[in-house]
């Protein structure tokens, strides 16, 4: 019996009666499914691609949802994963549930004799919050343009990324943590199986995403048990190739330690007991510190840049890039940074770091060090990753790269959150998904013309791993021996990488760094 969030599976007349212009059931691995027709698309929301993750099944690798009889109505959004905040400021927190394992599509009502190509999009969120409901993830703009969108929930925050030493005891694998991923893989898996039912072309599958999304797409292009799954990558604002020596954090071993400072913060001692707890009880405590990806022996045997520089990932076109200003939404409190204590902030937030990483962001007085802050943060969490995962792919592998950075200023209304934000954290999302209807912001034509622009190249992308189409301005390729990026803004312009003193000097110490022995 499949005890989903609030399933409604119907016999078919009952359904005949009240959708009257539904699509036709689809008979998938796990059953029938019914969506709803929304003009010249069809939706389905809330399919689900895995058992619920709850009870015994908690911190387990995800199971193939039971089947049903009957027709599932998929109409509704499932609810989001546990979390705690929301994964972008100004966002409405979504309803949330331990039993999240549930995807959504998108596609043309009309079936074409050709399958279409897909988009499997993977929400960010810093692991500790995201929803594959959120209406910017929506994929009504770009299924109009030719493809079919995914979106899927995947757990997060200490439900998704929890390691312990119990949990390691317990698998097959000898590992623990990473069952965030391990949703992803299984969703990727459904879409294989199932994505042709929906037109879909299973053999022409982009995984998506930007931020914490974009980092898990460097994980699924490292992760063997991945392979196979897609054919085209698309990393937004997103990474993971900095050295583990920076961040010991990642290592197993580590993270079975943060585990059981964790349960002790909840008052108990064991696997047994943390499951036996409310869903609600388990985002206390120091559950943000169970609350990030580890290199476990089975998911993730090793770093992204170990993984690429190895040539063992997953060998797909790859559209990357990140965003001008970056760091304005992350930073929510510029005035109280100071040059007096610069360093000390940063220790707080980064650990201790080589002094020659500080040193290439100079200042002197507070306006500087503000501005150092911002550059430092935009570098270290984006630019640099993008920059290396371009520079890895394009020099060790026979697959494309197309290299973006976003330079245009969102209208964000100035008595909003997000009103000095800039070309900031997410500020692209709008224009690729195509959502400036979404909000009633001042667009001018100008912000129209790129939002169409950008889902066009996003979409040629996902149909062919190139963005390039008639009436857009030519992308050329990022190569070792020309290193071309493609600015986003009113004007679109083939520069070279931005701000690249400064990612020059990051890599000079990143690369010193990866000749000294691994913490423990």
């Amino acid at each position: 019996m499949f005890t989903g969030f609030q399933l409604a599976v119907l016999a078919l007349p009952l359904l005949t009666a009240t959708m009257h212009h539904a699509p036709k059931p689809i008979r998938t691995t796990g059953g029938l499914v019914q969506g709803a027709r929304y003009g010249e698309l069809s939706v389905y929301k809330g399919i689900p691609f895995a058992s619920p993750p709850i009870g015994p099944l908690r911190w387990r690798e995800p199971q193939l949802p039971a089947p049903w009889t009957g027709v599932l109505l998929a109409d509704k959004f499932a609810p989001a994963a546990m979390q705690s905040g929301v994964s972008m400021p100004g966002e409405t927190p979504p309803v949330t549930s331990e039993d999240c394992l549930y995807l959504n599509i998108w596609t043309r009502a009309s079936r074409d004799t050709k399958a279409l190509p897909v988009m499997v999009w993977i929400y960010g969120g810093g692991f500790t919050s995201g929803s594959a409901s959120m209406p910017l993830y929506w994929g009504d703009r770009l299924s109009r343009k030719g493809v079919i969108v995914v979106t899927f929930g995947y757990r997060v925050g200490p439900f998704g990324f929890l390691a312990h030493p119990e949990l390691t005891l317990e698998s097959p694998h000898r590992s623990s943590g990473n069952y965030g991923l391990m949703d992803q893989i299984a969703a990727l898996k459904w879409v294989k199986r199932n994505i042709g039912f929906f037109g879909g072309d299973a053999n022409r599958v982009t995984i998506a995403g930007q931020s914490a999304g974009g980092a898990s797409v460097n994980m699924l292009m490292s992760s063997p048990l991945a392979k196979g799954l897609f054919h085209q990558a698309i990393i937004q604002s997103g990474g993971m190739y900095e050295p583990v020596q920076l961040a010991p954090r990642v290592l197993l071993s580590s993270g079975e330690r943060e585990g059981e400072a964790y349960a002790k913060s909840l008052g108990v001692n064991s696997i047994a007991d943390l499951r036996a707890l409310p869903a609600s009880e388990l985002l206390k405590g120091s559950a943000d510190q169970v609350s990030h990806p580890v290199l476990d022996p089975y998911v993730l045997p090793d770093s992204p840049y170990n993984t690429f520089m190895a040539g063992k990932e997953t060998d797909v076109p790859v559209l990357v890039g990140s965003n001008a200003d970056e760091a304005r939404a992350l930073i929510t409190d510029l005035d109280a940074v100071k040059a007096s204590t610069f360093s000390e902030d940063i220790a707080k937030s980064w650990g201790a770091l080589p002094p020659a990483l500080l040193a290439a962001y100079p200042f002197v007085t507070d306006e500087e060090a503000r501005k150092a802050r911002l550059a430092f943060e935009r570098d270290l969490r984006f630019g640099w990753d993008a920059w290396a995962c371009a520079r890895l792919v394009s020099s060790r592998r026979s697959c494309d790269v197309y290299y973006y950075h976003f330079t245009h200023r969102p209208p964000f209304p100035a008595d909003s959150v997000r009103a000095n934000w800039g070309p900031s954290h997410y500020a692209e999302l709008w224009y690729m998904f195509d959502h400036l209807n979404q909000e009633t912001w001042a667009w001018s034509p100008k912000d129209r013309k790129l939002a169409d622009t950008m889902s066009s190249y996003w979409t040629n992308f996902i149909k062919s791993g190139n963005p390039n189409g008639r009436g857009l301005p030519l992308w050329p390729k990022f190569t070792p021996n020309k290193e071309q990026v493609q600015y986003l803004d009113d004007m679109i312009e083939t520069k070279g990488v931005a701000n690249l003193k400064s990612l020059r000097a990051v890599d000079a110490v990143y690369s010193q760094v990866r000749g000294a022995p691994l913490g423990h």
